[in-house]
């Protein structure tokens, strides 16, 4: 049986906030929101997408892989594919999404359980429809600042080069 994934407390000097934005106590619990993010690597040079969070939002200007929250009755591939088109203008193919790994981050504005799915393949030319900036990018990034949910996925996937013996994306 596999243990669940270690919290990762973003920010741990800032109070936690309920979604009303009420002051959390302690370590009173919060719901988990679940979040779906697509690893999105390109086939000819192995570069990887990240996006810039959009003005007005939490943590905007910060740099992540893109996606967003499941809605009530979504799968996370489902979830994925529907953001990826809402935000991006993208297409993928229930098939192209691979659920790669999840993370729990303690964000001080909510708690946060991210599904990570490689993505490989899709349709479409990328469109910010919410006016953020795309980089692809390779390890070590060259964007900043990069959102602290997204620093662990830049871990595995060097971790991942070294481990099959090629080098990190370039």
């Amino acid at each position: 049986m596999s243990q669940p994934p270690r919290i990762l407390r973003a920010d741990a000097h800032l109070r936690r906030t309920d979604a009303a934005g009420q002051t959390v106590a302690g370590d009173a619990p919060r719901p988990v929101v679940d979040v779906a993010v697509g690893v999105l690597i390109r086939p000819q040079d192995g570069r990887f997408l990240l996006t810039s969070r959009p003005a007005g939002k939490v943590y905007a200007g910060y740099w992540e892989f893109p996606g967003g929250k499941l809605e009530a009755g979504e799968t996370v591939a489902q979830a994925l594919a529907r953001e990826l088109h809402e935000e991006l203008g993208l297409h993928l193919a229930p098939e192209a999404i691979v659920h790669w790994r999840e993370q729990m981050v303690d964000y001080p504005h909510a708690l946060v359980r991210l599904h990570f799915c490689k993505v490989h393949a899709w349709q479409g030319v990328l469109q910010m429809r919410e006016g953020q900036a795309f980089s692809w990018q390779n390890l070590p990034v060259q964007v900043a600042p990069v959102l602290p949910g997204a620093l662990p996925v830049l871990q595995w996937l060097a971790e991942e080069a070294a481990s099959s013996g090629a080098p990190a994306p370039l």
